[in-house]
């Protein structure tokens, strides 16, 4: 789960350009919007199709579920980790 978590990491930093952001800047546990990394909803659309992109994953657009798997990316990286097996 740890290095899905780091692959996670790499990925936000690559497909949203932050430029400033290492990813050992990022905690694990943080939020990704608002306080925390502060993405917005742009952001999460980007980080949606990149994630379709390198994992087949889908979320259906603004609902509840895809706001708790966007909440971190420890949640990011458990549904990932979830939606592969199944």
């Amino acid at each position: 789960m740890q290095q899905l978590e780091q692959d996670i990491k790499d990925i936000i930093i690559t497909s949203l350009a932050l430029e400033d952001i290492t990813p050992d800047d990022i905690d694990p546990d943080a939020p990704l919007f608002v306080e925390g990394l502060g993405l917005d909803s742009i952001d999460a659309l980007e980080l949606g199709l990149a994630l379709q992109k390198r994992y087949g994953v889908t979320l259906s657009g603004d609902n509840d579920e895809a706001r708790r798997h966007f909440h971190s990316i420890r949640s990011l990286a458990a549904f990932v980790a979830v939606f592969r097996k199944v």
